[in-house]
């Protein structure tokens, strides 16, 4: 144990290596009532009326710079330079006014990321006319396409792309009027149009035209919130609204003003974080984005892995657990470290909150291979605010902190049922959910801030300029019967970090009950190793003596720290099979939807309360 800590404190004494970023200054206003005002001292200077103006600018001063990157099928890396992506663009944008595309009839973009889908967004932002990106799981036949059904009748699209016909023929077939047109990639053998004879349509000055016409209230697209609380709503997204977002990251993130950056991402551009925040954030500064066909799944994982022996990113994205598969491979590849930390200026992660262990891992295998520590970042953002909202760039010992407000963003922090209900206004806000003004309305107080249906607490309550930490979800928290409120953000990321790495993700269950539960999605490679068993099922591993004994000592030291009713997880039930982002139990983010896996699996959530031999159960039960 001695050993253990003094290894921890060694790398903790390391220094982080040298990056510019912002230094946030804030000023505080409290109100009569309670409410805290927050924002920073230092104004947003005005971005791009129109986001295509940068790719203009780079196009011109460094044609030759490579913008986009992807590995079609697998292969060699497809590239386009900013000449060459301006000259497509505008070629495609001519092709999209002849179709006679309008904001009231918009794109529609079925399949994933790559060239073609990045190509035929960006002509859409230059021409004026939007466009919407959706999850690629709504076109799954396993869903019945009803996630598509119920968001595409109100977009009234005027065109449907998906780069191959045969994955998307029954969504396109479920979905498409007959006066839609059709776009994809391998149209001489399918129906509609195809992509490269689009990208050869002559420009005309109609297409500088409509560039000259777009403004800053000119929508750029629709992103389509999780779901998770009911039918997705469609964010409008404009063009103001993302500039100002690019702006706030500018601001923040001053290293890439001094050098272009080099990114791999693999984040669906469906989702706010990889469509707006790391696509834009590239080309607004220039930069190169090299488009990961990996995923962190244990299926895809090699494919990220491999891209990064050949891509040595300055900055980098992922969520919890695909930090947690990286390091998994990192413990045994030296080499590979040395070309993952060679230029990396800062790790950024997003989705939920990365546990203690990774978070020490990957500071601990920075030290060891380079010397010094990697910054490590996160924030808090959503699809209604483009996403950037509040950041925390700062050298920290913890993972959790979500930082301060941007530049340009205003922080309302609300007394709601003891805790801060937090709240933001400024320029990378959204005007709303597209024809949906109930919506709307309720997503905004009467200050105009929009809500987000998170509370926050300071990091320091002496002192907030050290930033604030998630405090729950408040549109996931629920009662126990006996009307005490339970946070389930908060217990959520409290059990992950006591079970270490054997658990991947739970749902807390509860609502109207006398106690606390829990499913619990293990991490069966781990489990594996615990029960010794290297080719184990699943099933027979949730069955196993060794592993339930892991889960028995840990649950009950768990209840001995957390004796209150709103934080005493009683029983808790192994669950052999993941959850399934085909029945929504998965958000594009990685995490969890409560709702969903609660819902789906309500015969499970009855074995909790039932007594259900499968159970593990702290010892002395419910006394």
């Amino acid at each position: 144990m001695a050993e253990s800590k003094q290894k921890e404190q060694s790398w903790r004494d390391a220094p982080v290596r040298e990056v510019a970023v912002w230094e946030p200054k804030i000023n505080v206003r409290y109100a009569e009532d309670g409410t805290i005002y927050i924002k920073q001292e230092k104004p947003l200077p005005e971005g791009p009326a129109r986001i295509m103006e940068p790719l203009v600018h780079f196009a011109e001063t460094t044609p030759d710079r490579l913008f986009l990157a992807d590995r079609k099928g697998g292969g060699d890396w497809r590239k386009l330079t900013y000449g060459e992506a301006l000259k497509k663009v505008r070629s495609l944008g001519q092709f999209i006014l002849d179709q006679g595309l309008t904001a009231d009839r918009p794109i529609l973009i079925l399949s994933g990321n790559d060239l073609e889908h990045a190509l035929l967004g960006l002509a859409a932002a230059y021409v004026g006319v939007p466009y919407a990106p959706v999850s690629t799981a709504y076109s799954n036949p396993k869903t019945e396409y009803k996630r598509l059904k119920e968001i595409v009748p109100p977009l009234n699209p005027g065109m449907i792309f998906a780069a191959e016909k045969a994955p998307y023929a029954g969504a396109i077939e479920a979905i498409a009027t007959p006066d839609v047109k059709l776009l994809h990639v391998d149209s001489k053998n399918a129906d509609g149009v195809d992509f490269e004879d689009a990208c050869n349509t002559p420009p005309t000055d109609a297409v500088d035209e409509a560039f000259a016409n777009v403004t800053k209230d000119t929508i750029v697209k629709f992103l389509f919130t999780s779901g998770s609380t009911g039918t997705p709503k469609a964010v409008i997204n404009t063009n103001g609204m993302v500039s100002a977002g690019q702006m706030m990251n500018q601001e923040t993130f001053l290293f890439m003003k001094e050098e272009p950056i080099v990114v791999l991402d693999w984040a669906p551009w469906n989702h706010t974080a990889g469509g707006n925040k790391v696509f834009y954030m590239v080309m607004f500064n220039g930069g190169t984005l090299y488009i990961d066909d990996g995923r962190p799944t244990p299926q895809d994982i090699h494919k990220t892995i491999r891209n990064l022996e050949e891509v040595s990113p300055t900055w980098y994205f992922n969520l919890p657990k695909g930090f947690e598969m990286l390091l998994d491979h990192m413990k045994t590849h030296p080499e590979f470290c040395q070309k993952f930390y060679k230029n990396l200026k800062m790790l950024w992660y997003a989705g939920a909150k990365i546990s203690q262990h990774t978070w020490n891992t990957l500071e601990e295998t920075a030290v060891a291979t380079i010397g010094k520590r990697i910054l490590i970042g996160s924030g808090l953002g959503a699809t209604e605010t483009s996403p950037p909202a509040l950041f925390c760039t700062w050298a920290m010992e913890e993972s959790g902190n979500m930082g301060l407000p941007c530049n340009g963003v205003e922080l309302k922090l609300v007394p709601m049922e003891g805790k801060l209900d937090a709240r933001v206004r400024g320029p990378n806000i959204m005007p709303g959910y597209y024809k949906n003004p109930e919506a709307t309305k309720k997503a905004f107080d009467e200050e105009g801030f929009y809500c987000f249906g998170d509370a926050l607490k300071p990091w320091d309550p002496d002192d907030f300029s050290k930033g604030f930490m998630f405090d729950g979800r408040t549109a996931e928290n629920f009662k126990l019967n006996t009307g005490t409120w339970v946070t389930t953000g908060i217990l959520r990321d409290k059990i992950v970090d006591h079970f270490e790495e054997a658990i991947k993700d739970l749902a807390i269950t509860g609502a109207d009950r006398d106690f606390l539960g829990a499913l619990v999605f293990p991490n069966f490679e781990v489990l594996r190793k615990i029960a010794g068993r290297a080719d184990a099922s699943p099933a027979d591993l949730v069955e196993d003596p060794t592993v339930r004994s892991y889960f028995q000592d840990h649950l009950d030291s768990l209840a001995a720290k957390n004796t209150g009713s709103s934080t005493l997880v009683k029983r808790i039930l192994l669950v052999d099979t993941p959850p399934s982002p085909v029945h929504n139990e998965v958000t594009d983010k990685g995490s969890v939807n409560q709702r969903a896996v609660l819902a789906n699996r309500a015969d499970l959530v009855e074995e909790i309360y039932a007594g259900s031999p499968r159970l593990i159960e702290i010892s002395g039960g419910k006394k």
